[in-house]
């Protein structure tokens, strides 16, 4: 990406934080893991791939969260908590018979994205794993109360989380 094309899109996502970020990349042709990079440096911190079973881990104690899946053709939304899983037959594996199950392809997270930005005309806070392709694989939000405020008990969670994988880079 050439230089002015990555500062042009730097000021779009600094005047524009709460873009889609799949529709951004779509737009001007690059990865979403590029138009992550491109927000404020206040609002992203990334973390290594190799992080991931942690962050999975860590995201399973948390209690209701949203997990979505984004792709050209779907957006897919589950809501609720995310199983606990364990690495075995070259998947990271969501260890429970109903709701939200499967084997995901851990190796392929090169980075691990904590984003907190306006979206929607409220705060929101994501985790992005992030592929080696640059995609993202999928996000897992932070919670809501019922007055639709981030939960605070995530909230802490989410930065303290981000502070160990990101230190630990």
């Amino acid at each position: 990406m050439l230089s002015t094309d990555l500062a042009d899109l730097r000021a779009y996502m600094a005047d524009n934080p709460g873009a889609v970020i799949e529709d951004v990349a779509r737009e001007r042709n690059v990865t979403p893991r590029t138009v992550i990079e491109a927000l404020p440096s206040s609002m992203v911190r990334l973390g290594g791939g190799e992080h991931f079973a942690a962050a999975m881990q860590d995201i399973a104690a948390w209690g209701e969260v949203t997990l979505i899946v984004h792709t050209d053709d779907a957006i897919f939304e589950f809501t609720g908590a995310i199983p606990a899983g364990e690495i075995g037959r070259g998947y990271f594996n969501l260890m429970q018979p109903k709701g939200l199950h499967g084997h995901l392809r851990h190796e392929r997270c090169a980075a691990i994205a904590f984003v907190e930005r306006p979206f929607m005309g409220k705060t929101s806070a994501f985790v992005a794993f992030v592929n080696a392709d640059g995609g993202i694989m999928f996000k897992v939000f932070v919670g809501r109360d019922e007055t639709r405020a981030l939960r605070a008990d995530q909230l802490v969670r989410f930065r303290q989380h981000a502070d160990r994988i990101v230190a630990a880079v």
